[in-house]
């Protein structure tokens, strides 16, 4: 602790402006997220020898139960995820980007929260209120495939990798192509990776309106090829889709609010909307450019599209970006 108070006041002097990056989402349902979806980034790449690192943590709550004929579902538990990303400028408008995650998976303690802001709100709930508070049951059983884990378990989880180049920019806009992969750092068995390596590519577009209005808007949309995953057997889909849109409105120069979607395919082949269904997320949120080089984030996600995603996520960041020389 004595070297954190002194390593970041000192911090605080170096940098250069921040620019606001897009909410950093992620879909953090049981199985959606063993996949390597990219988040949201700007298309503006990074000028040779400049670099960013960031630190973002996520607390997402799932509880989603359902059953037909031939399967069933049981998602309950708190998912933190915690992850240490870093880029760098390469030059010719290409930066390169390096991201491993911690996760834990756990009963948690954010049930009796949830369950009060659901009724605050006329929300549904899932008849989260007819079970035990704190449990943890990922489980489901399907003609193609079965899965179970009832106890708390955390590790690092899979590496992800990306290259960004920017192939087009004017005064207010850039269009940028971005292709990575996810390796298979985690532990499968328990639901820290996927067991495979996924690859995508994608096409991220963001621009900016300079007039009463102060908006910043920023989009992608790809393709992503999933490596084999042992946990969803012979109902795995492998060639997904993914896109996201977001808007960002600078109310004061170093205070941003923003509001994003984010929606993929659906990661199995099942009746059931928790792995069978698209998924759609929405995050509102805020960003605070705090310091030069230094932006803080903080947002919170809900399930537009039911039971396809964690039904409330809180998330924060730092960021931090250095110059290039």
């Amino acid at each position: 602790m004595r070297n954190t108070r002194f390593i970041i006041p000192c911090l605080l002097l170096l940098g250069v402006p921040a620019v606001a990056d897009p909410l950093y989402a992620k879909n953090l349902a049981p199985m959606a997220g063993l996949f390597g979806f990219p988040n949201l980034r700007t298309a503006q790449t990074l000028a040779a020898g400049e670099f960013s690192t960031s630190l973002n943590g996520n607390v997402a709550n799932n509880y989603s139960v359902d059953t037909n004929a031939r399967e069933a579902v049981n998602f309950d538990v708190e998912t933190r995820r915690f992850a240490l990303r870093g880029a760098v400028g390469l030059g010719w408008g290409v930066d390169f980007e390096a991201e491993l995650p911690w996760l834990r998976h756990e009963g948690g303690d954010l049930d009796q929260l949830i369950e009060n802001w659901h009724d605050f709100w006329n929300l549904p709930d899932g008849d989260r209120d007819e079970v035990a508070r704190d449990l943890i049951d990922v489980s489901f059983n399907t003609p193609g495939a079965a899965f179970a884990l009832r106890e708390e378990v955390e590790g690092w989880g899979d590496l992800n990798l990306a290259l960004t180049k920017q192939v087009w920019r004017s005064e207010t806009a850039a269009i940028s192509v971005r292709t990575g992969a996810k390796l298979a750092t985690g532990d499968e068995d328990e639901l820290l990776g996927s067991g495979g390596e996924d690859y995508y590519l994608s096409v991220n577009a963001s621009g900016e309106h300079r007039g009463d209005w102060p908006i910043t808007w920023h989009g992608q949309v790809g393709y992503l090829r999933a490596g084999g995953a042992d946990v969803l057997g012979n109902i795995q889909e492998q060639d997904l889709w993914f896109a996201s849109g977001g808007m960002e409105w600078r109310t004061w120069q170093s205070f941003h609010l923003k509001l994003q979607i984010d929606s993929h395919a659906a990661v199995a082949d099942s009746a059931l909307t928790q792995l069978g269904d698209t998924s759609v997320q929405i995050t509102a949120g805020a960003s605070w450019l705090f310091a030069r080089g230094w932006e803080a984030e903080f947002s919170f996600s809900e399930d537009i599209a039911v039971n396809t995603s964690p039904d409330f996520v809180l998330q924060f960041g730092l960021r931090y970006q250095v110059p290039g020389s």
